[in-house]
């Protein structure tokens, strides 16, 4: 049994509203550590209710936040006013978490794709100190054709606030069709990126794999080989760049993006208890 989860409004420092989903552990229940999930592209942090139960009945209570212009925080769907904006929000809300918990309760950051791109660029920054870090299927490489990488040299310089459709395949998040028919029904996933937004995923997955020789944060990354909407070989080179003693790299050859969300991810859930089990 868990704890029913929470909706509340965060507001940031420039004034924007953000909306926080808390997975508290139900009472009585000892707490090992608070997991921040940080979503993907064009989604929303409500979709990891699974994942967040799971960690719940591990012992660690969960949070997660829409990201700016995403899900029901505020902002163009898909939009970014500053190139900042992203990592500028995720220190707000680890600040504001880190308020309400007990000073040596371990704070972990678990991101995917876009999100884990985030919070693995916010760690390789320092921008606030963390326990620990989870990236799964983080888009370190967004696979870009000949015709993305025209338009990204562009678009962000005569017009960042341009919005366009994402052109992610629905269809390559998951082999499970449930799965695959939620996304496409729920109301609050959209299609839209911005020139600023696509620029900044360019731009960070290569700046934080070039930081990968200098990791200084315990690291579990487990990303999909069958990925076909981010390319995996960025998860890859910073693996192998990264010190082995603080990284932890899986590779699930046969998966696609969302392994949390896959027909086989017991393989994936018993990789991420077994790393938090030995560290917290």
């Amino acid at each position: 049994m868990t704890a029913d989860s929470t909706l509340s409004t965060f507001v940031a420092l420039d004034g924007d509203n953000l909306a926080v989903q808390d997975w508290p552990l139900e009472k009585g229940k000892s707490l090992r550590g608070v997991v921040i999930l940080v979503h993907g592209l064009g989604e929303h942090a409500g979709r990891y209710d699974a994942l967040a139960r799971r960690l719940n009945g591990w012992g660690f209570a969960v949070r997660g936040f829409d990201q700016y212009g995403h899900g029901e925080s505020g902002g163009p769907r898909g939009g970014l006013p500053t190139d900042t904006r992203l990592l500028d929000d995720l220190a707000d809300l680890v600040d504001s978490t880190r308020a309400r918990m007990r000073r040596k309760t371990p704070l972990i950051l678990l991101g995917h794709s876009m999100g884990g791109l985030v919070a693995a660029r916010f760690v390789s920054l320092g921008l606030r100190p963390v326990a620990g870090l989870v990236l799964s299927s983080p888009a370190l490489d967004p696979g870009l054709n000949p015709v993305q990488k025209l338009l990204l040299a562009l678009l962000p310089k005569i017009a960042p606030n341009l919005r366009v459709g994402n052109g992610l395949d629905a269809s390559l998040i998951s082999h499970d069709p449930g799965v695959v028919a939620a996304y496409r029904a729920d109301k609050l996933v959209h299609d839209r990126v911005s020139g600023r937004l696509a620029r900044f995923i360019a731009d960070a997955g290569p700046a934080t794999v070039a930081l990968a020789p200098s990791w200084q944060v315990p690291t579990l990354l487990l990303y999909a080989g069958a990925d076909k909407l981010v390319n995996p070989a960025g998860s890859r080179a910073f693996a192998a760049a990264a010190p082995k003693q603080l990284v932890s790299a899986h590779c699930f050859e046969t998966l696609y993006h969302e392994i949390f969300n896959e027909l086989k991810s017991e393989p994936v859930f018993a990789e991420l208890r077994k790393w938090l089990d030995a560290r917290f």
